[in-house]
């Protein structure tokens, strides 16, 4: 897990307040305490890329108003500029309104710290996108003002952003293939 990831979920556990450190003491509550604290770090991760993507959104704005100071370049590139545009907002709006990653302590799914570990690393590789897609946009910007190969910016912006999206969208398969492994079935709480 990056620094980054962790210090989220760091942050998220130390600002419980006095009566949650209390009931942390109780046999059995400590793991219904860390279960929540894992799902407030999981909203606060997804809305930390989500609010990076939609940065990244105002830096192709930027881009996309440098460039239609002149005309041509404007209406030249109006169109893939969109395309990157919709692509970019679409991955945040999933993004951020995704369910969460994993289910809660009294839940009918349990799921193991190993699974939790997968669901972190699937985090991290949607948090490399995000910073993927700000360089794209930086290097955009960068062949804007030095009249360097827009074609090819615009380009690699797009295929990463595609890239992005069908990673989200293996979130669903991942979810389920943790919720599967750890379903508690009758024979598991008779014993």
């Amino acid at each position: 897990m990056t620094d980054e990831v962790q210090n989220l979920y760091d942050m998220i556990g130390s600002e419980r307040g006095p009566l949650s450190r209390l009931l942390s003491k109780i046999p059995g509550f400590s793991g219904y305490m860390e279960k929540e604290s894992r799902r407030d770090a999981d909203q606060l991760l997804r809305d930390t890329i989500s609010g990076r993507l939609q940065q990244t959104r105002l830096e192709l704005a930027a881009v996309q108003h440098d460039l239609s100071r002149d005309i041509i370049l404007g209406i030249e590139y109006a169109e893939p500029l969109g395309r990157a545009d919709n692509l970019l907002m679409g991955l945040a709006s999933k993004i951020k309104d995704a369910p969460q990653g994993y289910a809660g302590f009294f839940d009918a799914v349990k799921v193991k710290e190993e699974d939790l570990a997968r669901l972190y690393e699937f985090d991290e590789l949607m948090l490399g996108h995000a910073e993927q897609a700000a360089a794209d946009v930086a290097a955009l910007h960068k062949a804007v003002h030095s009249s360097g190969d827009l074609n090819d910016a615009i380009s690699t912006l797009s295929h990463n952003l595609r890239a992005a999206n069908e990673a989200f969208n293996s979130r669903q398969e991942v979810l389920n293939q943790v919720s599967v492994a750890n379903v508690v079935t009758k024979e598991d709480i008779q014993e």
